[in-house]
C-alpha cells in the first residue's frame, strides 16, 4: 500500500496565461539563453579532447570529470540549497560558470591550454551546475501554480530542444573556425542568465527556519530528512531509480556519435548537426509531452517511453551514413523530453516547498549521479570492443529496464499528481 505523500502548499498567485506571467517568462528566457550556450560548449568538449589526445576514452574521463561533482556533492548542496538564498545561489553559479568557461578561449589565444586546464574548467563547471540545477528545480513551482506545472515544464523542454538542435549544429561550425568560440558562447550565455534571474521579482524560496549555520551535525541531518522522505516514497523511489539506469545506458550516446560519424568521415560541421537532430527530436517530443499527459496515464507514458528508448537503441549500429545517423538519433529523442517532463513534474508537484532542494538532490544523485560512470564506461567499451559491441552490450539492460517499468506496483497505482490548467 502506498504511503500517504504529503504535497506543499500551491503558490499564492492567480493562475495567468504563461506567457503573460513575467517571472516565469524570466526563469525561462535565461535557461534558453544558458541552455544555448551549453549545448554549444558540450560538444566542443570532446571535440577538443579527441583533437589533443586522440583517445575515446579520456574524451569520456574528461566528460565523466565534469559530470562527477555532482555524484559527490548533491546530497550536502541539496540542504545548503534549502538553507540558502536560491536566487543568489544560481546567479554566482552563473558567474563562475562564466568565469570558468572563459578561461578556455584566453589560454587558446595565449597557447598555454593543458589538459590539466580542461580538467580544472571540467571539475568547476560540474560543481558550479550542481548548486544551480538544484536551486532551479526548487524554483519553477514558485513562479508557476501547480496545475500549470505540466505545461511550463513541456515549453521548458521544448525551448531546450530548440537549443539542443541550434546549439550543436552551432558549436560544431563554431569549432571548425575556432577551437576557442564555442567556450566563449558558452561564457556570455551565462552571464545572460544570471541577468535574468536578477530581474525576477518572485521569492524563490518560502520561510524558512533559522539554524545553526556552522552545525556539521545538523546539515547532515536535514540531508537524512530528504533522502528518508524520498525513499518511504515508492513511486518517487522507483522513478529515480529507472531514471539512474537509462541514463547509466544511454548518458554516453554522444561519444557513441562522434566515433560512429568520425567512420564514417565526418566532419566536424557534420557532426554538429547529427548532434542537432537530437534537438529537432526532442522539439516533437516536448510539444507532444503535455497532449500525451492529458490523453494517457501517468503510468502510459513512463512504461511506454521506456520501452522506446530502449528498442531504438540499437539502430545505431545499422545507420549506414551520417544523414541516417543523425534521423536515428532524432527518432530516440522523440521520447526524451516525453518520459523527463512527466517524472519532473510529477515529482515538483509532490515534494514540500521546504524539502525541494534536499529531495531533488537526493533524485538527481541517483537518476543523474551515474553519468559519470556512464561516459566512462561508454568510453572504455569504445576503446576496448568498439562501438557496435557497445551498443549491444548497452541495449541489454535497457530492455530489462523497461519490463520492470512494466511490472511496477507502485507505478500501476500510480494517479495523477496535478489537474492541468491551461
Amino acid at each position: 500500500m502506498l504511503e500517504t505523500i504529503e504535497t506543499p502548499p500551491a503558490v499564492a498567485r492567480r493562475a495567468v496565461p504563461l506567457w503573460r506571467n513575467r517571472d516565469f517568462l524570466l526563469l525561462w528566457t535565461g535557461q534558453i539563453v544558458s541552455s544555448f550556450g551549453t549545448q554549444v560548449s558540450q560538444l566542443a568538449f570532446p571535440l577538443l579532447m579527441l583533437a589533443i589526445t586522440g583517445s575515446p576514452a579520456q574524451a569520456g574521463l574528461l566528460g565523466a570529470l565534469r559530470a562527477l561533482p555532482f555524484t559527490i556533492l548533491g546530497l550536502p548542496v541539496g540542504a545548503l540549497v534549502d538553507r540558502w538564498d536560491r536566487r543568489r545561489t544560481m546567479v554566482l553559479s552563473d558567474l563562475g560558470r562564466a568565469a570558468a568557461m572563459g578561461s578556455i578561449p584566453l589560454a587558446l589565444l595565449f597557447g598555454r591550454l593543458t589538459l590539466a586546464q580542461l580538467a580544472l574548467v571540467a571539475a568547476v563547471e560540474g560543481t558550479l551546475f550542481t548548486f544551480f540545477s538544484i536551486a532551479e528545480a526548487a524554483c519553477l513551482p514558485r513562479v508557476v501554480p501547480r496545475g500549470q506545472l505540466p505545461a511550463a515544464v513541456a515549453q521548458t523542454q521544448a525551448t531546450e530542444s530548440v537549443a539542443g538542435l541550434a546549439g550543436p549544429a552551432l558549436g560544431g561550425l563554431l569549432f571548425g573556425l575556432g577551437s576557442a568560440l564555442p567556450f566563449l558562447v558558452d561564457a556570455v550565455s551565462y552571464l545572460g542568465s544570471a541577468a535574468s534571474l536578477r530581474l525576477i521579482a518572485t521569492p524563490l524560496q518560502g520561510e524558512r527556519p533559522a539554524v545553526p549555520t556552522g552545525s556539521r551535525e545538523r546539515l547532515w541531518a536535514e540531508v537524512r530528512e530528504g533522502v528518508v522522505w524520498l525513499w518511504r516514497q515508492p513511486l518517487l523511489r522507483f522513478l529515480a531509480f529507472l531514471t539512474g539506469g537509462i541514463n547509466l545506458c544511454g548518458y554516453g550516446y554522444a561519444l557513441i556519435l562522434i566515433v560512429f560519424a568520425q567512420r564514417q568521415g565526418a566532419s566536424a560541421a557534420t557532426i554538429g548537426l547529427i548532434f542537432a537532430s537530437s534537438g529537432a527530436g526532442s522539439i516533437v517530443g516536448a510539444l507532444a509531452a503535455a497532449p500525451l499527459q492529458r490523453r494517457f496515464g501517468f503510468r502510459e507514458i513512463v512504461v511506454g517511453t521506456s520501452w522506446v528508448l530502449a528498442l531504438t537503441w540499437p539502430l545505431y549500429i545499422v545507420a549506414p551514413g551520417p544523414l541516417a545517423l543523425g534521423a536515428v538519433n532524432a527518432v530516440i529523442f522523440v521520447a526524451v523530453p516525453i518520459y523527463f517532463g512527466a517524472q519532473y513534474s510529477h515529482r515538483l508537484a509532490l515534494i514540500p516547498d521546504v524539502l525541494q532542494g534536499r529531495v531533488n538532490a537526493a533524485f538527481k544523485l541517483i537518476a543523474f549521479g551515474v553519468q559519470p560512470a556512464s561516459l566512462a564506461l561508454t568510453g572504455a567499451l569504445i576503446e576496448w570492443t568498439g562501438p557496435v559491441a557497445t551498443v549491444l552490450i548497452l541495449f541489454v539492460p535497457q530492455v530489462a529496464l523497461a519490463a520492470a517499468a512494466t511490472l511496477n506496483g507502485p507505478l500501476r497505482r500510480a494517479r495523477p499528481s496535478v489537474e492541468f490548467a491551461e
